[in-house]
Order: C-alpha cells, then sequence, then structure tokens
C-alpha cells in the first residue's frame, strides 16, 4: 500500500543528485580572472586564442586554476582564472603587452574580472552559479534617454532625397525640396505639375502622405509626412538597433549578465553588474562607429607607393581585417545614413555565403552610377570607430547594380557572412542617446545585501524546521527534509537556467518556504484526520497523501497563475521574483507530494503490524 516502486525511487534519488551537483557551484565564491574580448568589431576572439593564453601562461611560469571561453554574438571572449589578485595583475600584464604591442592602437580588451571558483569537473559538466544582479553584486546602472526626434530628422533628412529622385525619374518639374521640421517640403512653378508630384509621391512612397500646402512667392508647394504606422516603425527600428549595438559594446567590459532592456517608449535600461568603473563604461556606451563606402586604388602607381610605404596625394592607407594594407579614396560614397539593412544570404548560382546590403533611394541612385563607372574595380566598406577605420570588405565590381539591392560575394564563409552582416547593420546608434540618471553601487554594498537576504531565508527556515518538528515530530522531520530538498532543487534549476539573483529573487525564495510548508501541514493534518477517523496507520498516511493532493493543487494553481502573470507584463524586479516564484511552486509540489512521501514509504511502508505514528498529539474531539 505505501511502497513506491523502484523507478520512483530512482526519480527522487536522480533529482537529489543533480540538485546537488548544480546547486554546489554557488558556494564556492569567486576568484580573480582576466577577460580577453574584441576592442575593435572588426577583430575576432575564438577557441584558437584559449589555446594561446594557455601557452603563453605555461611558458612563463603562471599557474592558472581553469580557462574557458564563451562565444558572445558573432565574437567570444576568453576568461582566464587564477589563485590570487597578484598572479591577476602579473598574468593581466602579460597578456596586454602579447596582444596589443601597441598601446595608442589596440585590438583586444584585457580586463579584470570575477569568475566562479568552482572546480573545473563541475564546470565540465555545466554547473554553473547564477549570475548575481546589480543589487547584490554591485556595478553600474544607466538609464539611458533615447532621441526619437533625431531618429525621425535624420529619416525625414533621408526621405528629402528619396522625393527628388522620385521626381528626377518621373520627369515632374521641380523647384526645390527641403526638410522643414518633420516634414519634407516641395516646391514647383504650377499647381498641376504639384498635383502631378503628388499623384506619383503617393505612388512611389506609401508611407508617406502628401498634401497640398498652398501657395507662397508664386511658388506652389507639396507637404510630405510620415504615417503614424512608419513613425511607430522608425522608433521601433531605431531602439532595437541601439540595444542590439549596446549588446556588441557592452561584451568589452567583461559583464557576466548585462541587462539591457527597453522601458517605455524611448528609454533603455543598461545594468552592469560588477563593473566599477564609471568612466571605462560611459566612453564604451557612447561610442560611436559609421560606416563609408570607398574606392580602391588598385593602380601599378598606388601599388608601387604602397610597397615604398609612402601614400599618394588624395589617398588613404587603411587595413583589412587580415592586417594586409590597402589605398582608398578620400572621397566618401555612401555612408551608413544610406544603408537600411544587410542580411547574410547565398548566391542563387554558386551557393556561396554572400551578404545582401538594401540602400535608400539616394544610396541605390549613387550605386548605380558608381557600379556602371567602375567594373572590374575593388570597392571597399570601411568600418570607424574611435577615429579609426578598417576594411571590413573589399569586392570587386562585376556589373552595374541598380534598385539598391546589392550582393556581396567572395571568399568568405557563411559565419563571416553573417559577422559581416552583423558589423555593417548594428556598427552605429541609430539615434543619439545621453544618459538621464546614473547610479553606482558598491561590492561591500551588494555583500551586505547577499549576507542579509541569506540570513534572513536561513532564519526563516530555523524557524520553521523548529515549528514542524516540536508539532508534528518525526513527521515534522520529514517535512524539515522535504523543505531542503525543495530549496535544493529551486537553487539548481536556477543555476542550471543561468538566471540573474537579486533581492526580489531572494524575497521569493523565502516566500517559496512558507508556501512548500503549507503543503506539507496540509498532508500531515490530513493524515492525522483519518487516524482519527478510526483507519489504520498505513491506510492513513495512503488516503492522507492522496486526499490532500487536490487542495495542494488547487491552491498551488491559483498562485501560479499570478505568478506567471507577473512574469508576463512585469518588467525588471516584479520579474526577477516571478521567475523564483513560478519555479519554486512547481518545486515545492514536486518535494512535497513524491520527495517526502518516498521518505514517509522508506520508514514505514514495510512495517506489516504498525501501530502508530510518529505525528504529534493527535487531538480527538470530545463526545
Amino acid at each position: 500500500m505505501n511502497r513506491y516502486p523502484l523507478w520512483k525511487y530512482l526519480t527522487v534519488a536522480v533529482a537529489l543528485i543533480i540538485g546537488l551537483l548544480y546547486t554546489l557551484p554557488n558556494f564556492f565564491g569567486e576568484s580573480p580572472a582576466v577577460q580577453i574580448a574584441p576592442a575593435k568589431s572588426t577583430v575576432k576572439v575564438d577557441v584558437s586564442m584559449l589555446d594561446q593564453m594557455e601557452g603563453l601562461l605555461r611558458d612563463n611560469g603562471i599557474e592558472t586554476t581553469g580557462a574557458f571561453f564563451e562565444q558572445s554574438g558573432p565574437s567570444g571572449t576568453v576568461r582566464v582564472r587564477f589563485a590570487s589578485t597578484d598572479v591577476q595583475l602579473q598574468a593581466k600584464d602579460l597578456i596586454e603587452r602579447t596582444l596589443n604591442p601597441n598601446t595608442d592602437d589596440p585590438s583586444y580588451t584585457v580586463a579584470l574580472n570575477l569568475l566562479s571558483a568552482s572546480p573545473t569537473w563541475l564546470t565540465a559538466i555545466g554547473a554553473n552559479p547564477m549570475y548575481l544582479g546589480l543589487d547584490l553584486r554591485g556595478g553600474v546602472h544607466f538609464l539611458l534617454q533615447v532621441d526619437m526626434r533625431g531618429a525621425l530628422t535624420g529619416r525625414y533628412d533621408t526621405l528629402s532625397n528619396d522625393v527628388r529622385a522620385v521626381l528626377r525619374e518621373a520627369r515632374v518639374p521641380l523647384a526645390g525640396v527641403e526638410r522643414s521640421d518633420l516634414s519634407v517640403l516641395a516646391s514647383f512653378a504650377s499647381e498641376a505639375n504639384r498635383d502631378a508630384a503628388i499623384s506619383e509621391l503617393r505612388r512611389a512612397m506609401p508611407d508617406m502622405t502628401f498634401t497640398a500646402a498652398g501657395q507662397s512667392a508664386g511658388q506652389f508647394t507639396a507637404r510630405g509626412q510620415l504615417s503614424e504606422m512608419a513613425i511607430t516603425a522608425v522608433q521601433t527600428n531605431a531602439l532595437r538597433q541601439n540595444i542590439t549595438t549596446l549588446h556588441n559594446r557592452i561584451n568589452e567590459l567583461g559583464v557576466a549578465e548585462p541587462v539591457i532592456q527597453q522601458q517605455g517608449a524611448d528609454r533603455i535600461i543598461v545594468q552592469l553588474p560588477g563593473v566599477q568603473d564609471v568612466a571605462k563604461a560611459k566612453e564604451i556606451l557612447g561610442r560611436t562607429a559609421t560606416l563609408e563606402i570607398r574606392m580602391v586604388d588598385d593602380s601599378p602607381t598606388a601599388i608601387a607607393a604602397l610597397n615604398a610605404g609612402t601614400v599618394p596625394f588624395g589617398l588613404e592607407r587603411f587595413e583589412d581585417t587580415d592586417g594586409r594594407p590597402l589605398l582608398l579614396r578620400r572621397q566618401v560614397i555612401l555612408t551608413g545614413e544610406n544603408l537600411q539593412d544587410a542580411q547574410p544570404g547565398r548566391d542563387q548560382q554558386t551557393q556561396q555565403p554572400t551578404v545582401n546590403l538594401t540602400l535608400d533611394a539616394k544610396g541605390a541612385r549613387i550605386f548605380r552610377d558608381i557600379t556602371r563607372d567602375n567594373i572590374g574595380r575593388r570597392m571597399a566598406i570601411v568600418l570607424f570607430e574611435q577615429g579609426r577605420g578598417q576594411v571590413v570588405t573589399a569586392p570587386v565590381i562585376r556589373s552595374e547594380i541598380p534598385g539598391g539591392q546589392v550582393q556581396i560575394s567572395g571568399s568568405m564563409s557563411a559565419q563571416e557572412a553573417a559577422d559581416v552582416s552583423l558589423l555593417l547593420r548594428a556598427g552605429s546608434l541609430a539615434a543619439p542617446m545621453e544618459i538621464i540618471e546614473e547610479r553606482t553601487i558598491g561590492p561591500s554594498l551588494g555583500a551586505d545585501n547577499i549576507k542579509m537576504g541569506f540570513d534572513s531565508t536561513l532564519y526563516g527556515f530555523i524557524a520553521i524546521a523548529v515549528f514542524m518538528i516540536l508539532y508534528y515530530h518525526l513527521f515534522g522531520i520529514f517535512s524539515t527534509l522535504g523543505l531542503m530538498f525543495n530549496v535544493l532543487l529551486l537553487l539548481a534549476i536556477l543555476s542550471m537556467l543561468q538566471a540573474t539573483l537579486t533581492l526580489p529573487g531572494i524575497a521569493a525564495i523565502a516566500l517559496t518556504l512558507g508556501m512548500a510548508i503549507d503543503a506539507n501541514v496540509l498532508i500531515n493534518e490530513r493524515i492525522r484526520e483519518e487516524l482519527r477517523a478510526g483507519h489504520s496507520p498505513q491506510q492513513a498516511i495512503n488516503l492522507g497523501f492522496e486526499r490532500a493532493w487536490g487542495t495542494i493543487l488547487d491552491s498551488n494553481l491559483t498562485t501560479l497563475i499570478v505568478g506567471l502573470a507577473l512574469l508576463a507584463f512585469g518588467t525588471g524586479p516584479v520579474r526577477g521574483f516571478a521567475v523564483v516564484h513560478c519555479i519554486g511552486i512547481l518545486t515545492s509540489m514536486f518535494s512535497s507530494i513524491v520527495g517526502v512521501r518516498a521518505m514517509v514509504n522508506l520508514w514505514y511502508g514495510s512495517r506489516r503490524k504498525l501501530q502508530a505514528l510518529s505525528i504529534g498529539q493527535i487531538w480527538k474531539p470530545k463526545d
């Protein structure tokens, strides 16, 4: 009656082992480490860098306690852990001298960091600690305001050029086009020309609404404005691209789990746990990056000058991603403002990886003329960061390219095509931003928060355990062990999900303790009720667990619904609380129903002539 089949005991045992293994990393603390990340968008860090760093440190007699490679976006990061801060600083100096011989133009960011001190065998099976949020680890909090008006102004500047191009192709006489605040004004010599232009523009530019704007100084004016849907799209795209760009830049800071999320319609929250250098964080967040397209000079005269180490007048020297020098003309053909999108793809005929660019109307017209006049020559796409430019790719122009749909192909892999697309698409901010709020939380305050949160949870657990043992005796011990099992599973799942633990998360863990013990109270009281009704101890155990299950399910299900609502509609701390809360409900149901039942069955299930249960005083009503 009260014996589990073997597979159920094995399930509980496996859950216990997994819980122990994946909870352990949270108790080892952190060790000093050095992180290597790209300092330029065109530089990559891959697995080979890990082997190179291990060999470098080994050759110089510097011992490590672990080295790891993590893929983050198109590039990756290498983290090396050490036993003390003295060794950490020694290793940082060595790595810095090796990777960045030119300190004025560093290719890599070598940053001091903290990593989990978990043994390598735990890390090998994917057992890593939870990340600590800003309030527990300390760090920097920024609230950035995105200039949506600036994004719209830039869009209208582009649209004014598009209007001019559309009317030129339609052969409609035009007196002039200019951007006026958030609109485009086109002037015409006659009313007939204006009406014809409005009709043509409405057909060619469906995202805009064009209306007659009256007559002034003998000229007839048409006003064009973006539709509400188009304005929303511009603002949404600007916000999304800014968030993507911020993600790419923050990788350089060595932040384990940054928080970058939208707040409202035009604000971005950036939280960088563990970062105390506010000046460095500001520099990276505010860094500008621009794209330019120029022609490559491969003439014999230019090549001879390049080999001689000189740069002829009208040319500039750049390097590509492999470090090969190129001479580019100073004239800028197109900039990143003319690039609307960049996606990786494949050539329909050769199936080679390609980068597919989409240009605006102005860019398409210029690109068509340039490619028609320069077939067989090379064109370079240059990415400028911090005032320095690097050639991302320099393909050969094979034919005239009309329509603004550009396909770049060559000797590149699919991953390289994806990387180049990302650089071109998110190399710069789509709209200006300014920091409107800044907070710094010191590591000592974070440590105090951890201690207070841990102590409050521990004391709450002890109080519950004392009450349960005094009131329910042996069944109270079972309930307490089930509560420990529940906390173990909860921490293990949060660690497996690599969740970020914050103060609200600790509050949710404490709340889970109270909710989890509630299920055991229902079970124990139900067993007492069955004993009062005259059932045998074995029957009382069986009926107690079975009949309490419905009540436990109903109460936890209603609480889970509220938790899911918080998870779906909450943000920031509320969402962090909801994640721990929902997982805690599921683990508490498993530990109370399955885990505690397994212990009770092991203790009492094999006793055929069981006469009594150690479940405390069973109060019987007086007749």
